[in-house]
């Protein structure tokens, strides 16, 4: 079967456009990667690379300005990343500048990120020049400690659930006070009987202190009373001074217990962040 003219042109278009899309496939990817603009080279170390990934944008003021040329581990504690930057770019870059990890929007790819330093220094970065690294923050570890607090929350939630629920069950002190319509029925009537035995007693002492007043001004139970004035006296600064040393020892003990409080809390702390 020949092969009419018609059909070598088709076959002539097709494959002319298959090595166009080749050729722009190759420029953009080029653009993109900077492999057809001048570059220069730096690097910084950093602890933890967080996903980093050879051919990661590299970004200066929200703009791509680079790429990621390469990650290796230098120590067990260190790991070079390599930066192919745009010569376009060079001249606002200075050699105080940072770099730093981090994301292309909530849940994108990893990117290095250069920010621009203080006023510490005004020369511009060479080729071959390290930057100082900030290292990203290590997101298992937040993540564990956000678990730890979860898991506490939740058992402190399960036993306010299950005290609420024997409170309502009528099981404890309080769940018999709020419950028990018997026990709250004893309670009014013996706060009803202490009422009424005050007002009596308030009514007696009426009676005696006017009855004491009265026997005051009888001069033969003067001196007596004098006495007993002294007495009931000496008694009250006695029992001040005791209830003044009682007091500061209270509050001595109390001290102590704030004290040791504290120091349980924070050596607890201590616990709960390790």
């Amino acid at each position: 079967m020949k092969t009419t003219s018609s059909q070598k042109i088709k076959i002539g278009l097709f494959v002319a456009a298959g090595l166009a899309a080749v050729f722009l496939g190759i420029f953009l990817i080029g653009s993109q990667k900077s492999l057809f603009n001048s570059t220069f080279g730096v690097y910084g170390v950093f602890k933890n690379v967080n996903g980093l990934m050879v051919g990661n944008n590299v970004r200066f003021a929200g703009i791509n300005v680079g790429v990621v040329e390469g990650i290796n581990i230098i120590s067990d504690t260190t790991v070079k990343v390599d930066l192919t930057l745009n010569d376009n770019v060079k001249k606002f870059i200075k050699k105080d500048s940072k770099v730093s990890i981090g994301s292309d929007g909530l849940m994108g790819d990893k990117l290095v990120v250069i920010s621009p330093g203080g006023t510490t220094s005004n020369q511009i970065v060479e080729n071959g020049d390290k930057l100082t690294a900030v290292n990203p923050l290590d997101v298992d570890k937040i993540i564990n400690k956000l678990t730890k607090v979860a898991d506490n929350a939740e058992m402190l939630t399960s036993n306010l659930g299950e005290i609420v629920r024997d409170i309502n069950q009528g099981k404890g002190s309080i769940g018999k006070l709020l419950r028990n319509d018997q026990i709250a029925r004893d309670l009014a009537t013996t706060v009803s009987s202490a009422k009424t035995t005050i007002h009596n007693a308030n009514k007696t002492t009426v009676t005696l202190n006017e009855d004491l007043k009265a026997a005051q001004h009888n001069f033969l139970l003067r001196g007596f009373f004098k006495n007993k004035e002294k007495e009931k006296q000496r008694k009250i600064d006695s029992a001040r001074k005791a209830q003044e040393k009682q007091t500061k020892e209270q509050e001595k003990a109390r001290k102590k217990a704030e004290k040791e409080q504290r120091e349980q809390q924070e050596k607890a702390s201590k616990e709960a962040q390790q």
